[in-house]
């Protein structure tokens, strides 16, 4: 007696297939929704356009849009891995989503990473759009694509780890309300919009150590002043990320 063959085969599919349709679901429902397209996009413009047109804070020597362009990046970045993403999978967690994704074929550590690859690519869509925005305002950016690369990069786990870290330990109502708070701090007292030096001296060293000011700050050594390579900023931005992604991997609760 010969078996029936079946088409297409039972079984899980490959790990790098299941990897790609994660991150496109992830995609597709992070682009929906409303509420994360204002923060990470439509904030980010209007704050680059309204403080670029408007003499309102003094950024120092030089056209407006050269300091603001740098720090609207660095926003976006920490929009999109921090707060977009502990808003969205504080809630899938609240009502079982993760649970439900963790029994299937998809590991656990892949979900993780179609997530981090679906900000990627949300990341990319951004500074196209901020880029060409600013350029449009005059701005004439410095420096070389790989010192910006390497500082998104590791902008972008540092904050992702920590995003993780806090929907996975928290409620996801309180993980809306920090989230939004700690969004608004730093966008005040990152370095974002409102330069470091125009705070006292005692308080300068504390912020310059958020990952916010050291993505901000180092976009800004290169893209405005044309450092080579922030290296100050890139090991404060590596020590929060492996900080930040540690602990996710350690405390995450997945119910």
């Amino acid at each position: 007696m010969s078996t029936a063959p079946y088409a297409p085969m039972p079984g899980a599919a490959p790990l790098v297939r299941m990897i790609a349709a994660q991150t496109a679901l992830e995609t597709k429902m992070l682009l929906r929704n409303g509420e994360q397209l204002l923060l990470t996009v439509i904030i980010p413009a209007l704050l680059l356009v309204l403080f670029s047109a408007v003499d309102i804070i003094d950024t120092g020597q030089g056209e407006s849009v050269d300091f603001l362009a740098p720090g609207v990046l660095a926003l976006a970045v920490m929009s999109t891995a921090f707060t977009g993403q502990a808003i969205a999978t504080g809630f899938e967690r609240r009502y079982g989503v993760l649970k439900r994704l963790a029994a299937s074929p998809l590991p656990r550590w892949a979900l993780m990473t179609a997530k981090t690859l679906s900000v990627l690519v949300t990341e990319v869509l951004q500074v196209l759009l901020l880029t060409a925005i600013a350029l449009g305002l005059g701005w004439s950016p410095q420096g070389g694509p790989l010192s910006v690369l390497l500082l998104l990069l590791l902008g972008t786990a540092a904050f992702s780890g920590l995003g993780l870290l806090m929907a996975g330990t928290l409620k996801a109502e309180a993980t809306l309300a920090a989230a939004n708070l700690v969004f608004l701090l730093l966008l005040v007292g990152g370095g974002v919009i409102v330069p470091l030096d125009k705070f006292p001296d005692g308080v300068q060293s504390v912020l310059g150590l958020l990952p916010i000011s050291a993505l901000s700050d180092g976009l800004r050594d290169v893209l405005q002043h044309g450092a080579s390579m922030p290296w100050a900023h890139l090991g404060v931005l590596a020590g929060w990320a492996v900080l930040g992604l540690g602990a996710a991997a350690r405390f995450f609760r997945w119910e």
